[in-house]
């Protein structure tokens, strides 16, 4: 269903959380369930795969996630603050011990100057803290910037277990 090398990165992503008893949980926007997906895709994941939350709509974002839509009025959905806030309240609404959030604009349209069709901003929570990624794939369409969001996202999971 998914590129090799995503399949390969969502079993080590579940075999590094699997080897530090950690339950994880997603929350996307602009990949639409594909991160959790990739992640369920690969049989036994039940062990580690918490749950995972579609928050594509702002509504969705404060009401599954606890997002104050003040925030999401201040600095856009497709923000740093917002996907920190994302990684947050997926921890804060779920048994996982670790998240991963994404929001950003896969196009073809939706973009702007300060904030054009492909770029995308990732975080993952855990006992550490949150960190954020930002990333600029370019107008490269729709699919590709999808999937190169679960490729960095599926990264940044790993890193933040510590696999």
């Amino acid at each position: 269903m998914f590129p090799d090398d995503i399949d390969a990165l969502a079993r080590q992503v579940l075999d590094a959380a699997a080897a530090r008893g950690l339950m994880v949980a997603t929350a996307e926007s602009c990949t639409g369930g594909l991160v959790a997906g990739a992640l369920t895709a690969v049989a036994g994941s039940s062990a580690v795969v918490e749950r995972g939350f579609v928050t594509y709509s702002n509504m969705a974002k404060s009401e599954l996630l606890g997002i104050p839509a003040d925030l999401i009025d201040s600095h856009g959905a497709v923000s740093a603050a917002v996907a920190r806030a994302m990684a947050e309240g997926a921890l804060a609404r779920s048994a996982a011990a670790v998240s991963v959030a994404v929001t950003g604009i896969a196009g073809p349209g939706g973009g702007s100057a300060d904030k054009p069709v492909g770029l995308v901003h990732f975080a993952a929570a855990g006992p550490g803290g949150v960190v954020h990624l930002e990333r600029r794939f370019g107008d490269i369409g729709r699919e590709a910037v999808r999937l190169e969001s679960v490729r960095a996202a599926l990264h940044l999971l790993l890193n933040r277990i510590g696999g």
